[in-house]
């Protein structure tokens, strides 16, 4: 390969993680390839419910060099938020590598390293080599994983789960409320996706909702008097865990309605508390009205299948026709990774951001924490700071960085001091 085309970073996953890091490469004059598996861009945001928009607003959730069209709203739809994404490979011209999957990825030999012909850095170590579909091996001078938070749907292996004669289904599988209508549905799973999916069942037909709750969530306005949830969340980050758990509860008694005599208490740990232990506040989208209406049903936690009852942790049992599990994502990453010792006990990536790990330098990670501030926003923000850091890292020129196209400024600045 010439030197004006050296190996270029490989970034996994055309989400919008994965599209950011590669446009903020690009305007640092480092070459990025974005591999993904489906057949276009935003593949997960595709394949969610209808009925979704961002919990972000507009402003707060552009990429980087960017805006999100005023057109789109406030609050943008998940049809919009794919449109966006088209257009924003297109926007930065991106080189985008659809249908292939890669499934692992591993250090290249020192002999297959960088040499004065490939544009190598100094230093920059020998590179990775990723395996994909279709017998590829793919030479990389870096690699970015993008393949995002909501991966691998997880269902939980209750008892009974293989024998329950009722219709089960895990919330990814969702789309809208049509094939539930004039049906009893079990919603499992009080987090956002579970809260929602329960309110557009319960608007669009079903003859019954109710919502399997083990542990109250916390309950957020998506926006106060004009002031949405997520400004709250930039701006309480830094503040000690114990004080934002006092203002929130505080907010909670103002703002949220006591929904105890309704099956649904408030939450005994604080908001914060629960953030940091990656639990994130419900935003309400309907609940807390279709609660008090009585058309959404909390009910015990799910314990167990029995031929066609489930078995609720209060020791009740129901016979709904259908279930649906918003039972959460696994990151999916231990095939990919595994090897390299550089994920946690819970499959986390150990390193974020600009951090690489430090048994894997030149592997970074972005888009795998829920933040409270907004994902898209921090995704922004990490695509920033990864290529400031790979751009060093990899030894690009001044100059280089001086003739590659330059993002505009979308008014996003670091909450973490500069790298």
């Amino acid at each position: 390969m010439s030197s004006t085309q050296p190996r270029p970073v490989y970034v996994i996953g055309a989400g919008p993680g994965g599209l950011a890091v590669a446009a903020a490469l690009r305007a640092r004059g480092v070459r990025a390839v974005v591999v993904e598996k489906s057949d276009g861009v935003g593949a997960s945001w595709r394949g969610h419910y209808a009925r979704l928009h961002l919990h972000t607003t507009r402003r707060l959730s552009a990429l980087p060099g960017l805006a999100i069209p005023r057109r789109f709203g406030r609050w943008v739809s998940r049809d919009d938020v794919v449109r966006y994404l088209e257009k924003y490979a297109e926007f930065h011209e991106l080189e985008l590598v659809t249908g292939v999957e890669v499934t692992r990825i591993e250090r290249a030999p020192a002999a297959a390293g960088a040499g004065a012909g490939d544009g190598a850095a100094a230093g920059e170590g020998p590179g990775w080599l990723l395996h994909a579909s279709g017998g590829r091996v793919l030479a990389g001078r870096a690699v970015v994983v993008a393949t995002g938070f909501n991966h691998t749907p997880r269902l939980p292996d209750w008892p009974g789960r293989d024998t329950y004669t009722g219709a089960l289904a895990h919330a990814s599988a969702y789309r809208d409320p049509k094939p539930y209508e004039g049906r009893d549905v079990l919603v499992v799973g009080a987090g956002n996706t579970g809260a929602e999916i329960a309110v557009d069942l319960a608007e669009g037909g079903a003859a019954r909702v109710r919502l399997a709750v083990r542990t109250a969530p916390h309950i957020v306005r998506r926006s106060t008097a004009g002031w949405p949830a997520q400004r709250t969340g930039i701006l309480v980050r830094r503040l000690p865990v114990r004080l934002v758990d006092r203002l929130g509860a505080l907010t909670a008694k103002v703002s949220v309605p006591d929904l105890t005599a309704y099956g649904l208490p408030r939450p005994e740990s604080g908001l914060y508390s629960r953030v940091r232990q990656g639990a994130i506040p419900v935003q309400d989208v309907g609940l807390i009205a279709a609660v008090r209406a009585g058309t959404v049903e909390p009910v015990a936690a799910v314990e167990a299948f029995d031929g066609a009852e489930v078995v609720l942790a209060d020791g009740s049992r129901i016979t709904p026709d259908a279930v649906v599990a918003a039972t959460g994502y696994r990151r999916g990453l231990e095939g990919l990774i595994g090897h390299l010792d550089v994920l946690d006990e819970r499959g986390r990536p150990l390193a974020h951001g600009r951090r690489t790990p430090a048994q894997a330098p030149g592997l970074y990670f972005t888009g795998f924490t829920n933040p409270i501030s907004g994902m898209f926003r921090e995704m922004a923000l990490d695509a920033e700071k990864i290529a400031k850091a790979l751009a060093r890292r990899l030894g690009v020129r001044a100059e280089a960085r001086r003739a590659a196209a330059h993002l505009p400024d979308t008014g996003l600045r670091p909450v973490d001091p500069p790298a």
